[in-house]
């Protein structure tokens, strides 16, 4: 097995959906994002070529409805999937058409490997039949949880109380389980301290969490906590976690979908 077929066993697979229309984005985007799959939005079918040479393994949901005439995508997606560098992609089609024909032509004859999916009325059963695909191809691989990077950006602050004051920090890393943070004058907090009352700034979004302290580290003059949050955590704040880290992530695609 190679080396990016491992790592991507380990870590999951990144989802891309290539032209997606408002409704995909709203719904179908969205409910893949809270079911912990890692999902970008592409809207230039030249970079995701580059895309796909830089994160082998990668998943691209295509609509073929948009942007280009049927013909013109058979080529497009014939040459991805017979290039060199970008063959072990998996490939599958989202679209409105219900031709029959069609459909037969991509599962039978160009044999995308994550399959036809259409949308039209029923958007449930369509998520449903994506969620399949993307289970069988191992999309989570053996990672639970989507993490973000957030130690260089300025809104990602937190703040708790500690001994009776408001101690400040800043979030390292974040997921829906936990956080890890730097506190100011790096306070002497025991492993399974529970801290109630922390409240999270994400950008423009207040949340507030309780956690577990699961242990520190030295990193330079700082102490790194990591914090897990408890299952009293509210569901809707675990809604707004998944969606910040989906646009952090998104932000930082940008860079190589440009």
């Amino acid at each position: 097995m190679s080396e990016t077929a491992n790592n991507a066993d380990l870590v999951g697979k990144k989802i891309f959906f290539l032209h997606p229309t408002v409704v995909v984005q709203n719904r179908i985007i969205t409910e893949l994002v809270q079911q912990e799959y890692e999902v970008y939005v592409a809207k230039n079918k030249d970079s995701i070529k580059k895309v796909l040479r830089k994160y082998p393994d990668s998943i691209l949901f295509i609509d073929i409805n948009e942007h280009m005439p049927e013909k013109e995508w058979d080529l497009w997606i014939t040459a991805v999937m017979e290039a060199s560098d970008t063959k072990s992609a998996s490939i599958g089609i989202i679209t409105a058409n219900e031709d029959e024909q069609i459909k037969r032509k991509y599962l039978l004859v160009t044999k995308v490997p994550c399959g036809y999916t259409i949308l039209r009325f029923d958007l449930e059963k369509a998520i449903t039949h994506i969620m399949a695909v993307l289970h069988n191809v191992n999309a989570k691989g053996r990672r639970k949880y989507i993490r973000a990077t957030t130690e260089h950006e300025t809104n990602t602050t937190m703040n708790m109380p500690w001994h009776g004051n408001f101690i400040n920090g800043h979030i390292k890393d974040i997921s829906v389980v936990g956080i890890s943070c730097t506190l100011d004058s790096n306070p002497d907090i025991p492993k399974n301290t529970l801290c109630k009352d922390i409240q999270i700034k994400l950008q423009s979004s207040l949340l507030k969490v309780e956690g577990i302290v699961l242990g520190s580290r030295k990193s330079g003059l700082d102490t790194v906590y990591v914090i897990l949050f408890t299952q009293r955590i509210d569901p809707e704040v675990r809604i707004k976690i998944r969606k910040y880290i989906q646009h952090n992530l998104q932000s930082k695609m940008e860079f190589d979908l440009r």
